[in-house]
């Protein structure tokens, strides 16, 4: 499958107390990472073709190192499985400056028609440049 790499610089409003990143920031970072694939694709997360849209519908993080305020991260985000109406963008976040994975994890995606709020089909298209 076809892998998407972006990057994403840590900010002050994602430290935590701890003086590192805070554990619900990785989300953000998979956020940021799948809006980028999604538009490197030509799509939106409101508009992946045929009037649809994607909704989360479950998310899994793996936390392997600490992150600090301005470290420079790298993203890599690509599809890993398709099973019927849902699909699973995998996720790979690296720190430029040493190479470490500092995190990693998963997210099993719907379509979703927006106007119906009713989970659809993948559309033709999106499906073929997601396996593209």
């Amino acid at each position: 499958m076809k892998k998407i790499k972006s990057e994403y610089i840590v900010s002050i409003g994602d430290i935590n107390y701890g003086g590192h990143m805070g554990n619900d920031k990785a989300l953000l970072v998979f956020h940021n990472a799948r809006i980028n694939y999604l538009k490197q694709l030509g799509y939106t997360e409101l508009n992946i073709g045929d009037g649809l849209g994607i909704i989360i519908a479950e998310a899994n993080v793996k936390f392997r190192k600490e992150v600090f305020l301005h470290d420079v991260l790298e993203m890599e985000v690509w599809l890993s499985d398709i099973k019927g109406l849902k699909w699973t963008l995998s996720y790979k976040i690296i720190r430029k400056s040493d190479n470490a994975e500092v995190f990693s994890g998963t997210t099993l995606m719907v379509c979703y028609n927006y106007s119906t709020n009713k989970v659809a089909k993948l559309p033709e298209d999106f499906l073929n440049k997601l396996n593209g």
